[in-house]
């Protein structure tokens, strides 16, 4: 289904993120809480490239729409990159955002400020009936904080402080996040592959 496009996530503040660059496409925007019924992908890949394929795959053989998906990882340097693709599970396997932000600080504590670089990545895949039509990625560095500022935004944003903004990403508007954002820029360029793909 061309008319439709689907952001195969479930987890509603990626939807809202995505959605707001989304607007303005002639498409009807669906995601996976559209599709309850439709079980969760396992996220077992060793990059953030191949769980977002596999999230954009299983999403568009359940639905036949061409399906957008991301899999995003915070990469501190420091820790050689880790949480990296295991983000969404650094403090367990039913880790909530707290929990996580909890355990990088607390990992953390001892690591001056210049130290403390770290880079948002995503990687954003997108698939049709004529397979995958691309693989787009997006970055934004930025500083770990020692202790949580701002309450918009989710996951790690209130610990992620942009110098050249003087916030943490949960200190933004969802607009001027979406502007600098590691899902923003890969979601911007796969708005490029879809409007290329539909005209």
């Amino acid at each position: 289904m061309f008319d439709t496009l689907l952001i195969a996530t479930k987890n509603k503040d990626k939807v809202r993120e995505i959605s707001q660059k989304l607007d303005g496409l002639e498409l009807e925007i669906k995601s996976l809480l559209d599709y309850p019924e439709i079980p969760d992908v396992i996220e077992d890949g060793v990059t953030l490239a191949e769980n977002a394929l596999k999230k954009a795959r299983a999403g568009f053989d359940a639905t036949g729409c061409m399906t957008i998906a991301d899999d995003t990882g915070l990469e501190v340097e420091v820790l050689d990159g880790a949480p990296g693709v295991y983000s969404s599970r650094y403090a367990g396997e039913n880790a909530t955002y707290c929990d996580n932000r909890i355990k990088l600080l607390q990992t953390m504590a001892n690591i001056p400020p210049d130290q403390r670089k770290a880079m948002f990545r995503t990687v954003v895949i997108m698939i049709d009936i004529n397979g995958v039509v691309g693989e787009v990625e997006g970055c934004c560095e930025g500083f770990i904080t020692t202790e949580e500022r701002g309450t918009g935004g989710f996951g790690y944003d209130p610990i992620f402080y942009v110098p050249g903004y003087g916030q943490t990403f949960a200190e933004m508007p969802l607009s001027e996040k979406n502007k600098i954002s590691h899902r923003g820029i890969a979601v911007e360029k796969a708005v490029e592959l879809i409007k290329q793909k539909i005209k």
